[in-house]
């Protein structure tokens, strides 16, 4: 039997590979994806046009001048470079490992986002405290207590699924989602946290608000978080939510 690659590459596009490191939410399984993504704009390939991370793969845009095979070529071996096999075996088990980071390479952010909790802005957080067992106090310091990672976005522009919630937060989807839900909540949906980047429809239990804007097409990055970053929550009061909704036009 041949050697073959630790991840799976498949077509996506005309013009797009994906990379594939498993088949489940796995917080392991997303780091790889995001190293393989670092590596990637690192090496700054002259065909790159776009990386779109998700939980368990990478798709990997080029420019359809090239010769997608080629393109091809140049993915399997810096996959068989990340993920050596033996005798055709995944090196992992099943999954793929990109090599470690070298150093500087693809150091992730670490952004605080301000979340004035409950009232108004939260209109979940004390059902959800009580059937967790908790208090609203509780059910915010285990929420601010956590340390997450956009594992991906998706949805709608700039929503950030936040992976790392405390698995004692997890919380079932509303069983009728409503048809509004406010710019900027933050909500637990399953295992997961994110934020609503514009208003729309939605059945994540709504826990607060950040006055950020997480998405404008018209800012130079319009997305605020990009998939690696590093995310803490912070819980603010009215007039720091009133303040920081104030400077939006100075934010960075």
């Amino acid at each position: 039997m041949s050697p073959r690659a630790a991840c799976d590459i498949e077509a996506l596009a005309d013009d797009a590979w994906l990379l594939r490191f498993g088949d489940r939410i796995d917080p392991e399984l997303n780091a790889a994806v995001h190293a393989m993504a670092a590596r990637l704009r690192a090496r700054q390939p002259g065909w790159l046009r776009d990386l779109v991370p998700a939980y368990a793969s990478l798709g990997v845009f080029f420019d359809p001048a090239e010769d997608a095979a080629r393109v091809h070529g140049e993915l399997l071996a810096l996959v068989d470079e990340a993920s050596p096999t033996v005798s055709g075996q995944r090196a992992s088990g099943g999954d793929c490992s990109p090599l470690p980071l070298l150093a500087g390479e693809g150091v992730p952010r670490l952004v605080e986002i301000p979340v004035l909790y409950g009232g108004e802005h939260g209109s979940d957080l004390e059902s959800s405290a009580s059937e967790l067992g908790l208090s609203p106090a509780e059910l915010i310091a285990r929420h601010t207590a956590g340390d997450y990672t956009v594992a991906m976005i998706g949805f709608a522009p700039g929503f950030p699924y936040l992976s790392g919630l405390d698995p004692a937060l997890a919380l079932p989807r509303l069983a009728t989602p409503r048809a509004r839900v406010a710019a900027g909540s933050v909500a637990i949906g399953g295992a997961q946290t994110g934020i609503y980047p514009r208003e729309s429809p939605g059945g994540w239990r709504v826990l607060g608000r950040t006055p950020w804007v997480l998405f404008d097409p018209d800012r130079q990055a319009p997305t605020r978080l990009l998939p690696g970053d590093r995310v803490r929550f912070r819980a603010i009061d009215a007039d720091e939510f009133a303040r920081l909704g104030r400077g939006q036009d100075t934010a960075s």
